[in-house]
């Protein structure tokens, strides 16, 4: 493909070989002079070597020099005017391919959206009321509001806190005892007594989020102090930040030798010092493995990857390699695409990671992809979002923090492409308000998980239709969102009925008018200086399952 510097200007990326175009159109079409066409759509251009796209304004023919890309920004479906007016100068097949856009552009979900949001600006224009109606409870706002903690939570606080003194877990459910075991490592009394009554009976899940105290010694007598005859019916095995005590030596010792044939889900987050060859001795006794977590497994290559494929390709459904910087994704790539039941990928602040990278994966694992986390890949470009749109169908949650090129497009690719979005995870200014809040309209009815964290440009557009398409919420971050009035957070948690969680780091705006005044009595609101701990009830929903959108085979 064409280098993008020889059409002049700033092009976007080609992808791949020389015979695909980004959507398809390998038609022909001459080269027109766009001198009097001003900035245009996106629109697909004749190279000698192959199609190329550029958006914004692009070069379409002989002109050196290009036109910056174009946001949404204020206006993002406002259909360009001297495209409109001059679409008749066009070649034929050029301009039957401008007003077919034209056409689907003006009928799609993202744009009824962005017109709901201008008919409801002018109607409160017009009746001269202000977009955001709220009034706080009448009482005294200075009394502070206190929620109450239900005794389940109020005891596992206490048996976090005592570990050493707790004699047996038998006949315990597993969302209790991973409710113990996740308060002891954030309270940072997880030790080996408590590990070693997880092991004892016949678990059918055993979690630790934090085994950064565990020594190697300590990793070995406990597995070979354990019956390994009853683990055969354990399911989920997560022995996070075990750094320290996973290496190739515990590898190869009590863990290697047990037969784990039910285990379905094994997350190994932070084993910093684990190998490739470690990989395929894990392997050997897990044959039914269907989500591996290796993120943080800093010294793993492509090869560890190789090796799961080899075990796994037509089974694994989650695979989380997020922060391995040794993985050059594009190695991996082959391997990847062997993966056609993937239905969880997680690449996140992986540099290597390009707008070919998820081209290339989304052509391939698309109609069976539900979540990508894609955070900190900073070379994501729009072009992405306009193929995980056109490509998954079935993705209901993304997380696309901290990418700093994307643009309001990347909102209007997703949203009407991926309809049934219920974990959204943004945190850049780019955004616009109008922009976010037509994805919600358009995409939000089924929103389940809503961070905008750092949106800085979050107003009145984007609480309206948290307001309107809220009704299945759970958890809301609206952090360093301080265009956001208080009015307009009291409207969100009145007209959100399910709203159980909801973070305000950073926004000074906030007063006891709202936390003592609003109407929902079962939310957590955190992030500021009051009497709720800050960091006490950060994460009040329940704990996963063993697959994230699955269910386990029986």
């Amino acid at each position: 493909m064409a280098d993008a510097g020889s059409q002049g200007g700033e092009n976007k990326r080609g992808f791949g070989g020389s015979d695909r175009s980004w959507n398809g159109e390998n038609s022909g079409g001459s080269n027109v002079d766009p001198q009097d066409l001003g900035a245009k759509r996106a629109r697909v251009s004749r190279s000698e070597d192959g199609v190329q796209e550029t958006e914004g304004g692009e070069n379409l023919g002989g002109s050196e020099e290009g036109v910056e890309e174009r946001a949404l920004g204020s206006e993002p479906m406002a259909v360009d005017e001297a495209l409109e007016e001059n679409r008749e100068e066009l070649p034929g097949p050029v301009r039957a391919e401008v007003e077919d856009e034209m056409l689907e552009s003006s009928l799609s979900p993202f744009s009824k959206a962005v017109e709901t949001i201008k008919g409801r600006k002018l109607a409160a224009e017009k009746n001269s009321r202000p977009l955001i109606e709220w009034l706080p409870l009448a009482k005294n706002n200075d009394i502070p509001r206190r929620l109450v903690t239900s005794l389940e939570d109020d005891c596992v606080d206490i048996l976090a806190k005592n570990t050493d003194a707790i004699v047996s877990l038998e006949s315990v459910p597993d969302s209790l005892r991973h409710k113990i075991s996740r308060a002891s490592c954030r309270g940072r009394t997880m030790n080996a007594h408590f590990v070693e009554l997880l092991l004892k009976g016949s678990p059918s899940e055993i979690r630790v989020d934090d085994c950064s105290w565990m020594t190697e010694e300590q990793f070995i007598n406990l597995f070979s102090g354990c019956d390994t005859s009853k683990l055969t019916g354990v399911v989920v095995l997560q022995l996070d930040l075990c750094g320290q005590c996973m290496t190739h030596r515990t590898l190869q010792g009590p863990i290697a030798l047990s037969f784990l044939p039910a285990l379905t889900t094994m997350s190994l987050k932070g084993a910093c010092r684990l190998l490739d060859e470690g990989i395929d001795l894990l392997f050997r006794s897990a044959p039914a493995l269907l989500s591996l977590n290796l993120g943080q497994c800093t010294l793993l290559t492509h090869s560890a990857i190789n090796f799961v494929a080899n075990k796994l390709a037509h089974k694994l459904k989650e695979l989380f390699i997020d922060d391995c910087q040794n993985i050059n994704v594009m190695l991996v790539l082959p391997t990847l695409k062997r993966f056609k039941c993937l239905e969880v990928l997680s690449v996140a602040r992986i540099q290597t990671v390009c707008d070919d990278f998820i081209y290339e994966t989304v052509t391939s694992l698309g109609s069976t992809l539900k979540e990508l986390v894609l955070a900190n890949c900073c070379k994501i470009t729009d072009d992405s979002l306009k193929a995980i749109g056109s490509t998954c169908p079935s993705l209901c949650s993304i997380d696309l923090s901290d990418l700093a090129l994307l643009t309001d497009s990347a909102l209007q690719y997703l949203a009407n492409g991926c309809r049934s979005i219920q974990t959204l995870r943004l945190l850049s200014d780019n955004f616009s308000d109008e922009a976010i809040a037509a994805f919600l309209e358009a995409s939000g009815n089924s929103m389940k998980h809503l961070s905008l964290n750092h949106c800085g440009k979050v107003g009145d557009d984007t609480a309206l239709s948290i307001s309107e398409c809220g009704k299945t919420l759970l958890t809301l971050d609206l952090s360093w969102c301080r265009n956001l009035t208080e009015d307009a957070f009291g409207m969100i948690v009145k007209n959100c009925p399910r709203l159980c969680l909801l973070k305000v780091f950073g926004c000074k705006q906030i007063t006891n008018r709202f936390l003592n005044g609003h109407k929902n009595d079962c939310v957590w609101i955190i992030g500021f200086s009051g009497p709720n701990k800050i960091l006490e009830h950060l994460d009040p929903i329940e704990p996963e399952g063993a697959l994230r959108h699955s269910s386990v085979p029986q």
